[in-house]
């Protein structure tokens, strides 16, 4: 991915942080994205180790702030070829106590930012005629969770508008897909006693709980030229747990 350039949100840590640090390896430049200064880490990881990274204060959720940050990644790198739309929030409820603010805060973040951040790399992208937009969506996105409507709404909208983009955009050589996790080793699940884990490892055939290197692999590949071929897709990484 020698002279590329990724634009990943939500990278600060989990599964954001070991795709900033795959693309990375891969040879792309990459806007590390998240809120406040937590993003600083992951770019200097990048940059001790050779590579190119800038660190990017931003609220996905606040549309001026992720715009700013689209804006001062293509005029610092040129232009944005890649783009991982990874940021999510949680705020469980069931439906029927679920309160307004609950639902558009989760829908905001996880789903209208995506859309925003896409339209502000698109120009680039139909321009020079390639370009790759990977949505992390969630198995809960597929599959629906108690408690999580909210939730599986915005994943399950990021499978939707990333199909209906693909259609769009495919003569322009623009692939646009999705990879939905399940559960996976992350600052979340590490809070889960043991009792838990072995709960959740029992819904999973593969019968364990994934590494966040085995999502940001599948981006890394969906970034690359060898998946030139491959556009409207979900790509599910979660162990067998939904089929």
């Amino acid at each position: 991915m020698e002279g590329r350039v990724a634009f990943v949100t939500g990278a600060s840590r989990g599964i954001g942080r070991a795709i900033a640090l795959q693309l990375a390896a891969a040879g792309a430049s990459v806007a590390v994205c998240a809120r406040e200064d937590h993003a600083a880490s992951v770019a200097s990881e990048i940059i001790e180790t050779g590579g190119i990274a800038e660190a990017l204060s931003v609220d996905v959720s606040d549309s001026a702030s992720l715009m700013c940050a689209v804006e001062t990644a293509t005029e610092k790198f040129k232009g944005i070829d890649i783009l991982v739309n990874n940021a999510g929030i949680v705020k469980d409820q069931l439906v029927m106590r679920m309160k307004a603010n609950e639902w558009e805060t989760v829908i905001n973040t996880n789903l209208t930012a995506a859309f925003q951040s896409t339209q502000g790399v698109l120009r680039s992208m139909l321009k020079q005629r390639w370009g790759r937009i990977i949505n992390i969506s969630s198995v809960v996105g597929q599959s629906g969770n108690p408690g999580q409507a909210n939730y599986a709404a915005s994943k399950a909208g990021l499978i939707g508008f990333s199909k209906a983009l693909a259609r769009e955009v495919a003569s322009r050589g623009i692939t646009v897909n999705v990879v939905a996790p399940g559960f996976i080793e992350t600052d979340m699940t590490a809070e889960l006693d043991e009792k838990a884990r072995a709960s959740l490892s029992k819904q999973i055939p593969l019968g364990r709980i994934g590494r966040s290197i085995e999502v940001a692999s599948a981006v890394c590949f969906l970034a690359s030229d060898e998946a030139s071929y491959i556009t409207g897709q979900v790509i599910a990484v979660n162990g067998g747990m939904y089929m």
